[in-house]
């Protein structure tokens, strides 16, 4: 949530930056203000009669002592409508405080000013790429090698409980628990401490990291308890903070966890969806990290550059992407995207995006540390996936095919056990 002071200090800016995310800020930042500017005025009487009441208060009471008891019961009696009229203005106060935070909630986050101006995907910019191609005679989608070699069953999945919630069975079992294992391990490497979280967050976590109530439509929810189940663990593990003043000797904080993630993905249908592409549930491992706002960006940078060496550890052709600003999450000041090669398929798959959330979520979550003066500030929260297991699978299988079966990248073997699925 952008602060109510840098709406107030920098409206232009905001209203400008905005425009990056082709979100028309305007209208909806005159009304806080004048929601804002309502309250303040409405908080000034308040107090101003509040003052006014306790010196009555005070005058009552040595009226009484100096014998003046019908000025004291006159007293008395504008101190009881005072009172009265205070109640009718908190209650307004409290009104006035629910809309302005309910409007402040629907503005996006501002784009970092490295972020490009964009409509959409075909306008990201593409920063880095590495890895070989892969030359196949031979190239089966993954769909129909998940079906050849029995390791991924989609329509028992169907069967269970519905389309996009697959059964992986035999060696595509062991392959999923592998990367897990094996993304967890190079993240751990790196400094990140592993966490088990929650799979299900309750209202204020979700509106915490911001995906209440933008992606309300694209969460499943557990009505009876009013539970939701998570997107990313990116969620739980980020409030795991929610309410901190952290301990500066603490910083940087960084945290790894793997859990399954669930997603409606509401509207997605044609071939972007078949098999692994998108699904309902899948496996994620995911990186987090709370830093100063001084150290945030260089932080990004690290983590780009530590799943990078994770992509190319296991031998896939990928490239890194620059989000313009119409492809960007609400949330996100800046994300960078990492794709791999499909050899099969002959496009490119998205497995992590990596982000900067600056302090948008350190606001709704209140997530603070004290400065040098012993200030409290808000933190920067960042995140990325480390990795999305659904597409590396697909891009593992379909790019290491070879016709007779499917080799496994080195890196993987003491996780699977075996060095070739057949």
């Amino acid at each position: 949530m952008i602060t109510l002071k840098t709406i107030r200090e920098q409206t232009d800016k905001v209203c400008t930056r905005l425009k990056v995310k082709n979100f028309d800020a305007t209208p909806l930042v005159q009304t806080i203000i004048s929601l804002d500017d309502k309250r303040r005025a409405l908080q000034t009487a308040t107090d101003a009669a509040l003052a006014e009441q306790n010196v009555a208060a005070k005058q009552i009471g040595v009226l009484m002592q100096q014998g003046k008891r019908e000025e004291a019961e006159a007293a008395k009696r504008a101190t009881v409508e005072a009172k009265e009229q205070i109640k009718i203005w908190e209650s307004e106060l409290q009104l006035l405080t629910q809309q302005l935070n309910d409007t402040l909630v629907l503005l996006p986050n501002l784009p970092s000013e490295m972020v490009p101006a964009g409509r959409g995907a075909e306008e990201n910019e593409v920063i880095s790429e590495g890895g070989a191609m892969p030359q196949l005679a031979q190239a089966l989608p993954h769909w129909e090698l998940a079906s050849k070699y029995d390791i991924i069953d989609f329509d028992l999945g169907v069967k269970i409980t519905g389309a996009g919630f697959p059964v992986y069975k035999g060696k595509g079992a062991r392959l999923q628990r592998a990367l897990i294992s094996y993304f967890l391990d190079f993240n751990t490497a790196a400094g990140y401490v592993e966490v088990q979280p929650p799979l299900m967050v309750n209202e204020a976590s979700a509106f915490g990291t911001g995906q209440l109530p933008d992606k309300s439509g694209q969460m499943y929810y557990v009505g009876l308890d009013h539970f939701y189940l998570i997107p990313t663990a990116e969620v739980p593990v980020t409030n795991i903070f929610r309410d901190v003043i952290v301990d500066p000797k603490e910083l940087p904080v960084k945290l790894t966890a793997y859990t399954p993630c669930f997603r409606r993905e509401a509207g997605s249908y044609g071939k972007d969806v078949r098999g692994l592409n998108r699904l309902h549930q899948f496996d994620k491992v995911e990186i987090v990290q709370l830093r100063t706002p001084e150290e945030s960006y260089k932080a990004l940078d690290e983590m780009v550059s530590h799943v990078e060496k994770l992509v190319q550890s296991l031998g896939l052709p990928y490239r890194i992407l620059r989000l313009c600003g119409g492809d960007m999450s609400f949330a996100s000041a800046l994300t960078c995207d990492f794709e791999v090669w499909s050899a099969a398929q002959g496009r490119w798959l998205e497995v992590s995006s990596v982000s900067n959330f600056e302090s948008f979520q350190a606001n709704r979550l209140k997530l603070r540390y004290r400065d040098e003066k012993q200030k409290p500030q808000l933190l920067h929260t960042l995140n990325g996936s480390s990795l999305a297991l659904p597409r590396i699978v697909a891009a593992i299988i379909e790019n290491n095919q070879d016709g007779a079966g499917i080799s496994i990248p080195q890196v993987l073997q003491p996780y699977t056990g075996f060095d070739r699925i057949d």
